[in-house]
């Protein structure tokens, strides 16, 4: 099986795109801390303007629209795949769709400024962070807020070991017999061992100029796995 890096994960997902919604139904808990993390960005019912950034089949959007209701959101993804199986989706008048990577956001016609940016599982794929992430804040209106969900286990041995045994007992083999490639899925496992421990994201997203920054850890099994980074565009009295 050869191994699967970076620059290849937007095709991948593409492959993928077919069984995925099934797969993240059977991870216990997947919903409720995408929508945990968004309720992170305390956006009002109606009127914010919100980047989806890797929205992939739509599960980051629909957890947006569970708190923000009424919200303007802009869901971008690198996989052309993905993302058409986001749009055969029902959704408001306010949500719409651009096909692009995190780092071509410019040449797509995203421009903001944004009242907030959410980015489920993406900062982790991205072959260098820190210049989307410098893109990211310069989106936000001053005081925007930025969440970054995604998985972290590299400060913890016991996380990672549990990050390892629910990989190779559940995801890895659940992902082949839904699309009978396994690559996907072992590299989401070695891609989250290589990341950023927590302390070291909150540190590259002060790096990159955001502030007042903070983790909120998931609940159940992915506790102390997954988590909602949340960081500010400097200005603005946006804060807490």
């Amino acid at each position: 099986m050869t191994r699967l890096e970076a620059d290849a994960v937007p095709g991948a997902f593409d492959g993928a795109a077919r069984g995925y919604d099934v797969l993240v139904g059977l991870n216990p808990g997947y919903h409720a801390a995408l929508r945990r993390s968004a309720r992170a960005l305390r956006l009002p019912a109606s009127g914010a303007r919100v980047l989806d950034l890797g929205c992939g089949t739509g599960a980051s959007t629909a957890a947006l629209l569970s708190v923000a209701p009424g919200a303007e959101v802009v869901a971008v993804d690198a996989s052309a795949g993905m993302l058409a199986r986001a749009r055969r989706k029902p959704w408001p008048g306010g949500v719409s769709f651009v096909h692009a990577r995190a780092e071509d956001l410019a040449e797509a016609g995203v421009t903001g400024p944004f009242d907030a940016v959410f980015a489920a599982y993406l900062v982790r794929n991205l072959p260098d962070p820190d210049p989307t992430l410098r893109v990211v804040r310069d989106l936000l209106r001053p005081g925007g807020r930025f969440v970054a969900h995604e998985f972290s286990v590299a400060d913890s041995p016991v996380r990672t070991a549990v990050w390892t045994a629910v990989c190779w007992s559940v995801v890895i083999p659940a992902g082949w017999v839904v699309t009978r490639d396994a690559r996907l899925y072992t590299y989401l496992w070695r891609s989250v061992l290589r990341f950023d421990g927590v302390g070291a994201l909150r540190d590259r997203l002060r790096a990159n100029g955001f502030t007042d920054v903070r983790t909120v850890t998931a609940r159940g099994w992915q506790r102390g796995i997954a988590h909602a980074f949340i960081g500010h565009a400097p200005g603005g009295d946006d804060r807490g």
